[in-house]
């Protein structure tokens, strides 16, 4: 059984080395290059300076994934959206570990005052990240078509909402 846990320096190579293999090969991020493990602990060390989750999971010392929240947009109005990401080692998906990862992020995203959590997903045809969304409770709001251009084609974007504890239904405090 896979534990989920909270990222450190070490997991950054292994952290990078999924990354950029989503990078290559993948629609679900519309980065065409892979950035660098110095460019990942930097990624890493802002998420965590705005006291935001950012988790792994971890078998048997190895890293198979990954998954973060940061904020939506900069603005303050903006201050309890954030916006996640997950990605799995290409030999683990499919195994319920994207919704353990992506649960156990809410939870923490949730601890911290996060009221919103949005996904915005690269390819509507990406059915692994739009399915393990749905699986722990976040609903479809849009598609925007045609926005990101990868692979020479065009790809849309599917955008998805998740609220956490009391949401919309009580005043920010």
């Amino acid at each position: 059984m896979p534990l989920i846990r909270s990222s450190i320096d070490a997991d950054v190579p292994a952290i990078s080395a999924i990354y950029t293999h989503h990078v290559l090969h993948g629609t679900g991020t519309f980065e065409i290059d892979p950035p660098t493990v110095a460019d990942m602990a930097a990624r890493r060390a802002d998420v965590l300076s705005k006291g935001l989750p950012y988790l792994v999971a971890e078998q048997d010392g190895q890293v198979l994934g990954f998954a973060y929240c940061n904020w939506f947009k900069p603005r303050p109005a903006y201050r309890f959206s954030a916006e996640d990401s997950i990605y799995l080692a290409a030999d683990h998906s499919g195994r319920g570990l994207g919704r353990q990862l992506l649960g156990a992020l809410a939870a923490q995203a949730e601890q911290v005052g996060v009221r919103k959590l949005i996904a915005v997903i690269g390819d509507s045809a990406n059915g692994g990240s739009v399915g393990v969304h749905r699986a722990v409770g976040f609903t479809q709001v849009g598609v925007l078509k045609s926005c990101g251009w990868k692979f020479d084609r065009w790809l849309d974007v599917v955008l998805m909402e998740k609220p956490l504890g009391a949401g919309d239904s009580t005043p920010a405090t």
